[in-house]
């Protein structure tokens, strides 16, 4: 037990991989949105303007921003990921920090954690399906906001900031202890989706 904060070995190093996570992806999302958001600025005040991300047909962030549900909101989508990944980077330096965050920060980082890998997932949907083309910036998104997600909720869920009853407490704390797995169906998923889907592209490398 950390007799100064309270924790034991096992709360103390969730915390830290948390932290670690958060703090790491954050900074890996803010790349690319400022990369992205660069470049959308950049080809709309000069259309000769080479996206240095676009490297065939197949892997082409220009041609992703020029669809419809690059501005989803009326707005490019790198815009958003501008003001919610440093918040990301936030959180992971708080909890590094072993600062003691009250319950309802958490919950609410936590919803909004849930809210985009909702909406990471219906982009992936939209490119391997409507779209058709897969830009590298957006995939490094896809990548972070996955155990952003997972590592929040499960760090929640052991500390009991996501509350269940006591008769459930057991069974959840044991599947805990392989969360990893649902970490690696969820990476599975997307693989599958954009390997499936792009096999044409991919099979030309091997």
């Amino acid at each position: 037990m950390d007799e100064t904060f309270g924790e034991t070995a096992r709360e103390h190093r969730g915390r830290f991989i948390t932290g670690a996570v958060l703090l790491l992806g954050g900074l890996v999302g803010l790349a690319a949105s400022f990369d992205l958001s660069y470049e959308r600025v950049a080809s709309l005040i000069d259309p000769e303007h080479a996206i240095s991300c676009d490297f065939n047909p197949v892997l082409s962030c220009g041609t992703v921003m020029d669809t419809w549900q690059a501005s989803v909101l009326g707005f490019p989508n790198p815009l958003v990921g501008l003001v919610t990944f440093p918040l990301v980077v936030f959180m992971g330096v708080l909890l590094l920090s072993r600062v003691e965050l009250p319950r309802w920060m958490m919950l609410t980082f936590n919803l909004g954690t849930l809210a985009g890998l909702a909406a990471v997932t219906w982009l992936i949907f939209q490119s391997a399906y409507r779209i058709g083309v897969l830009c590298p910036w957006c995939m490094a998104v896809w990548a972070v906001v996955i155990p952003i997600f997972w590592f929040t909720t499960v760090n929640n869920l052991r500390n009991g900031v996501i509350r269940i009853g006591e008769d459930w407490r057991g069974p959840v704390d044991d599947l805990l202890r392989f969360h990893w797995v649902g970490l690696i169906v969820l990476y599975g998923a997307v693989v599958t989706v954009v390997g499936t889907e792009f096999w044409d592209y991919w099979s030309t490398l091997l």
